[in-house]
């Protein structure tokens, strides 16, 4: 009998042990979350410029693999076209329709409205007060998926992009790239797992 609870006890630290070993700490989990960005930036050739830099060209990245680090959020961000009509002005609120792929970059699980979705867009309702954004999905498959809640990162490039609608031949919808951190990113998925997403989105005032 005593051998018996003897080997149920080792069999139970052993499991305890491995169990401790598994398991990743916050700033382990940042450090791995740095690590997949760094090899997601060199392997697809990317190259990353300050804001001052970025200040100088216009507000405006150059090329397809030029991306500008924002410090205070630390999302990278290309802009692919600023975009027809406007910036949203301040006090004003809005639909922006948005159509987007999302990548994880630990694991290249994808999300997307952007093929068999073309005509039913994500919808965010989003209002600027002085430099602040603030937004709420309310409709679309980001809604379906991670709630309500836009995460920061993709409020970003709004300050920069103009938000309008295509009435002419030569008109363009603004169109960004991201690189999102999870500290930017979804609550239920890149906030809580520690997850860095890549983006590009489309974004369209709505009528």
């Amino acid at each position: 009998m005593r051998k018996t609870i003897y080997t149920l006890f080792v069999l139970a630290a052993i499991l305890m042990t491995a169990a401790c070993n598994d398991y990743e700490t916050y700033g382990e989990l940042k450090d791995k979350e740095r690590d997949n960005i760094s090899k997601f930036i060199s392997d697809s050739s990317f190259v990353i410029i300050r804001e001052d830099q970025f200040h100088n060209q216009g507000d405006m990245t150059v090329g397809d693999k030029q991306f500008v680090y924002l410090d205070k959020s630390g999302v990278y961000m290309q802009i692919v076209r600023k975009g027809c009509g406007e910036k949203i002005k301040d006090g004003e609120t809005l639909n922006i329709l948005c159509r987007f792929i999302e990548k994880s970059i630990q694991d290249t699980t994808t999300l997307f409205n952007h093929v068999y979705y073309i005509y039913d867009p994500d919808i965010m309702r989003v209002s600027r007060t002085g430099s602040t954004y603030s937004a709420t999905f309310t409709s679309g498959i980001m809604l379906q998926s991670y709630g309500a809640s836009v995460p920061e990162g993709w409020l970003v490039p709004l300050q920069y992009v103009n938000i309008g609608r295509l009435a002419n031949p030569d008109d363009e919808l603004a169109r960004v790239k991201l690189i999102v951190p999870h500290s930017q990113g979804t609550t239920q998925n890149a906030k809580s797992n520690v997850i860095p997403f890549y983006y590009d989105i489309t974004f369209q005032r709505g009528r």
